[in-house]
C-alpha cells in the first residue's frame, strides 16, 4: 500500500488489566512498546491505542504513551472504548495528555469514540477542539454496540462551523450521501429517516412556520445545503417516454459509470419496465435499479417468475420458477404468510440450509406505486450474508433479496471449494 500503517493496541483501564489481561501495568508497557517496535521493522507509520482509555488512569496513560512513542509510534490513538465518557471529559483528556507527555510532539493524537450514550460525535468534536488531529469513524456511524463516530456528521460539524474549528478535513462532501447509500446497501444496515445528514428527512421541512421560512430564504432554517452533502435538489422525474441518453446522463450526475454499453443497454431495459410500472421514477428509484442490475451480472440463481395466491383466513401460496445454472426448476410452497412461502419455496430449489435472520422493508420514494427495498439477513454455517431487492411489488422484491443473499453464499462456496 502506499500509505501503509499499522496499528497496535493493548488495554490500559484496571479493570482490563486484571480481569482481562491478568497483567501488571509494567507488563503492559513492556508489550505495548515490544509491539511497536516490531510493526516499526515494516513500516515507519505506526499508531498505538491504549484500549479504555476513557476509564484508564491518566497517569498511566501518560506514561505508556511516552514510552510507545519513544518506541517509534507516529499516532497516539485515544479510544473511549465503552462509550463512558463526556464531552468536556474526554476533551480535557486529550488535551492534559498532550501537555503532560514530554515527546507528544513526535506524534499525531487521535480519537476513537462509541456511541453507548449517544456522545461519540460530539466527544470527537471535543476531541478535536483540544489537539486531536485524527478521528476514526465510520459511515453511517456503524460499529460495535451502538456504533462508532459518525464520519458524515462530523465532517459536517467542522465543515458548517469553522467559526469554531480551525481545522478541514479534506472531504469531498457531495460523495457522502452516495457512501452512505453504498454502506447501507451492502450491510443492510437500513439508514433511519431523522438521521442527520444522510437521512431521508434530513433536509425535509413539515411544519408550516418552517416551510414559510425556507420558501422566503434557505438560511431561516437550514444551516447547510443538502447539495453539499449529495442531496439533489433537481427534482427532475424521468419516465416512460425518457431517452436512453438521457438516462445516462442522468445516472452520470448520480455519479455512476457503466462499464460496458451492454450493462448500460441492461439497466436501461430495466428502466423502461420499471416506467410501465411506475408513474414517476426518482433518483432514488434509479440507484436501486442500477445497483440490482449490477448485483444480477454474476448470478447462478435468477429469478424466472413468481406466482403468489392469498385468501383471507387460508393458507398462502407461492409457486416460484428459478433459472439455477441456467435450467429451469419450478417448486411451490404453501404457508401462513406470502412471503414465508416464497422463500419456502425457494429453498426447497437449493440444496443447502438457510435461516433467515432479519427481514426489513423499506420505501425507496413516496408514494403507493413507490419501489419498495427489502434487505434479507441469512445465515449459512456460520456465515451472515446480506442481500437487497427492490420492486414495485414487495413479494417480489423480498424474493429478488432472499435470491441476492443465495448468490452471495454459492459464490463464496465456489470461491472455497472451486471446482479441479
Amino acid at each position: 500500500a502506499n500509505s501503509a500503517r499499522i496499528h497496535t493496541f493493548i488495554a490500559t483501564s484496571d479493570i482490563h488489566m486484571k480481569m482481562k489481561l491478568n497483567m501488571t501495568p509494567d507488563q503492559v508497557v513492556e508489550q505495548a512498546v515490544r509491539a511497536v517496535k516490531r510493526a516499526r521493522k515494516y513500516t515507519d507509520n505506526v499508531e498505538f491505542s491504549p484500549e479504555d482509555a476513557g476509564r484508564s488512569d491518566e497517569d498511566f496513560l501518560c506514561r505508556i504513551i511516552e514510552a510507545t512513542i519513544a518506541a517509534g509510534a507516529t499516532t497516539i490513538n485515544i479510544p473511549d472504548t465503552v462509550g463512558y465518557n463526556i464531552p468536556h471529559q474526554f476533551g480535557a483528556t486529550i488535551k492534559s495528555l498532550i501537555e503532560r507527555v514530554p515527546n507528544s510532539d513526535k506524534a499525531i493524537f487521535s480519537a476513537h469514540c462509541h456511541n453507548d450514550l449517544g456522545l461519540a460525535v460530539a466527544n470527537s468534536l471535543s476531541a478535536v477542539l483540544n489537539g486531536a488531529r485524527q478521528v476514526e469513524c465510520t459511515i453511517n456511524g456503524l460499529g460495535e454496540r451502538a456504533g462508532n463516530t459518525s464520519l458524515e456528521e462530523l465532517v459536517m460539524a467542522v465543515r458548517t462551523r469553522q467559526d469554531v474549528f480551525d481545522c478541514d478535513t479534506n472531504i469531498d462532501t457531495t460523495h457522502i450521501l452516495a457512501a452512505s447509500r453504498l454502506v447501507s446497501s451492502v450491510t443492510g444496515f437500513i439508514v433511519q429517516p431523522n438521521k442527520a445528514i444522510v437521512g431521508a428527512n434530513a433536509f425535509a421541512h413539515e411544519a408550516g412556520i418552517h416551510q414559510d421560512g425556507v420558501l422566503k430564504h434557505r438560511e431561516t432554517y437550514e444551516i447547510m445545503r443538502a447539495e453539499d452533502v449529495g442531496w439533489n435538489t433537481n427534482k427532475l422525474v424521468m419516465g416512460k417516454h425518457s431517452g436512453r441518453n438521457a438516462f445516462k446522463v442522468r445516472l452520470t450526475e448520480l455519479g455512476v459509470e457503466f462499464d460496458s454499453e451492454e450493462s448500460l443497454n441492461d439497466a436501461f431495459r430495466r428502466f423502461k419496465e420499471l416506467a410501465d410500472k411506475k408513474h414517476e421514477i426518482f433518483d432514488e428509484d434509479l440507484q436501486a435499479l442500477v445497483s440490482e442490475t449490477q448485483t444480477e451480472a454474476s448470478e447462478s440463481i435468477k429469478l424466472v417468475s413468481l406466482k403468489v395466491c392469498t385468501e383471507t383466513g387460508e393458507e398462502n401460496t407461492a409457486t416460484v420458477v428459478l433459472s439455477v445454472d441456467d435450467k429451469e426448476q419450478t417448486a411451490t410452497a404453501k404457508t401462513s404468510g406470502a412471503v414465508d412461502a416464497t422463500f419456502s419455496a425457494i429453498s426447497s430449489l437449493v440444496d443447502f440450509e438457510i435461516n433467515l435472520q432479519l427481514y426489513s422493508v423499506s420505501n425507496v420514494t413516496q408514494g403507493t406505486d413507490a419501489l419498495g427495498e427489502v434487505n434479507v439477513r441469512l445465515e449459512h454455517n456460520g456465515r451472515i450474508i446480506n442481500g437487497q431487492g427492490a420492486d414495485t411489488d414487495i413479494i417480489t422484491a423480498s424474493a429478488k433479496a432472499y435470491i441476492h443473499g443465495l448468490n452471495k453464499i454459492m459464490a463464496a462456496t465456489d470461491r472455497a471449494h472451486p471446482q479441479i
